[in-house]
């Protein structure tokens, strides 16, 4: 499998650092508000790279870090008149409510909170201190940059540019104007905690640097996040985890390309900003999820309600073909396995997984599904049990792989079921103009019903 370094800005062959075992580690969300359409993306797309990961027999751990103590959860906690911990847990509940719309839950998933490894931390920065890469400035513990072994390799900027472009500001006194804060001295109203250099709190790059290293180890496969994290975020953890450890802190730095609404950046300024709340309101969030798939990863993709109306379509082709093999399995009768329809399936199998391992190329792999979806519709119609179930198999499998055609249907409610089966006997008893009304008034409360020889069906639209 090849996967795109960041890091090498090359195409590289993914080795782990054990046999059978991958260690991921993707930048969370800080929980002060709702996530947007933005923080989605690398979510479903890294999630997705694991999905394979385990598809392939692989033992994965998943690690999604909440980032609970931060200056936006700190003011809206004093917007709010309440303790930051009601905003942090709030807002890590609405996450999960969205995660499982998206399918983010569907295998265990690890979770750490930057507050539960405060002590980790200060460890973390007296092993910097001692190795003179941390220094104390009033209670501020910052760490020096030229300390680092070759800062800036992620990011490819020249640290020469870095200290000409920046400047000290409030932070008078430190070495060089590019250092960045590992603990925040307490200013008034703030939550604290003790430390050797003051009251206060971490810094948010030390936080994922601690969190990886406490649950994965000092070197993971891969940290995942969307571009935008190269510089600061991800260079500064490179920058205090190699110079802690002494080792590489990742292999593989994979970034996620950015979200344009309408062929326009995505900004709150703009009005253009969709939170995946809001999104659940006009759409399933599988529909989101099937959207963010169809465009490579580390290219810009292009939000807008046309072209999730498009998703949305090509979504319930997908569960309508599936439909279709359900009932044609209920009705089959037994029989060899056609060899024929075999070939062709196993060569979308292998069409998805060349398509997986170019890169991670999701575009690819939906086109092997859509493949597999016109052999039902055109090849299937008159095959054996065993046929159909080995169709049904593979299509199952691979889905399970992009994370989609998992919906499961809700029961109809009483009232539902009343008008359902009233339909039912209205068309048995040749009454159409009721059996439209009928119909017609389901499809109001979201019923779709459809009528064919193989019986009458339903689905929630």
């Amino acid at each position: 499998m090849k996967l795109y370094n960041t890091l090498s800005r090359s195409l590289e062959e993914f080795v782990p650092v054990k046999e059978g075992q991958v260690n991921m580690y993707n930048c969370g969300p800080t929980v002060y508000n709702f996530i947007h359409v933005g923080n989605a993306r690398p979510l479903v797309i890294f999630d997705t790279l694991r999905r394979y990961f385990i598809y392939k027999g692989y033992d994965v751990n998943f690690v999604v870090n909440f980032t609970d103590i931060d200056d936006k959860i700190i003011n809206r906690a004093n917007e709010e008149h309440v303790d930051f911990t009601e905003i942090s847990e709030r807002y890590i509940k609405e996450f999960k409510k969205d995660a499982n719309g998206l399918h983010l839950y569907d295998y265990e998933t690890i979770n750490p909170r930057a507050t539960e490894m405060i002590k980790e931390m200060i460890e973390f920065i007296k092993i910097l201190e001692s190795k003179d890469a941390a220094y104390v400035l009033d209670g501020d513990v910052y760490f020096d940059i030229n300390k680092a072994k070759d800062y800036g390799k992620l990011s490819k900027k020249n640290i020469d540019e870095l200290m000409a472009g920046a400047r000290i500001g409030v932070a008078e006194g430190k070495r060089n104007p590019g250092d960045f804060v590992l603990w925040k001295k307490k200013k008034e109203g703030e939550p604290s905690w003790e430390s050797p250099w003051s009251e206060g709190r971490p810094g948010w790059h030390i936080e994922c640097s601690v969190m990886a290293k406490t649950i994965l180890g000092d070197t993971i496969d891969i940290h995942s996040g969307g571009e935008d994290l190269q510089f600061p975020h991800h260079e500064n953890e490179i920058a205090q985890s190699e110079t802690a450890n002494g080792k590489t802190f990742a292999n593989y730095w994979l970034h996620n390309g950015m979200i344009n609404v309408d062929n326009e950046k995505m900004s709150k300024s703009k009005g253009n900003f969709f939170t995946i709340r809001e999104v659940s309101k006009e759409y399933d969030l599988e529909v989101l999820r099937y959207f963010l798939l169809t465009c490579h990863y580390r290219s810009p993709i292009n939000f807008s309600h046309e072209v999730m109306d498009q998703c949305k379509a090509s979504l319930e082709r997908m569960y309508n073909a599936k439909e279709k093999l359900e009932k044609l399995i209920e009705n089959a009768n037994a029989g060899s396995l056609d060899e024929e329809v075999k070939e062709l399936v196993d060569a979308e199998v292998k069409y998805f997984e060349d398509a997986m391992e170019d890169d991670i190329n999701t575009a690819d792999a939906l086109t092997a599904i859509f493949n597999i979806v016109k052999i039902i519709n055109t090849k299937v119609d008159d095959s054996s049990k065993e046929t159909l179930e080995y169709v049904r198999d593979s299509l199952n499998k691979l889905s399970k792989v992009l994370g989609i055609l998992e919906r499961k249907e809700e029961g109809l409610s009483p009232e539902e079921e009343a008008l359902f089966y009233e339909r039912l006997e209205a068309r048995k008893n040749k009454d159409y103009a009721k059996s439209d009304e009928l119909r017609d008034k389901l499809l109001a409360m979201g019923i779709e019903v459809k009528d064919s020889r193989e019986g009458t069906t339903w689905k929630r639209i």
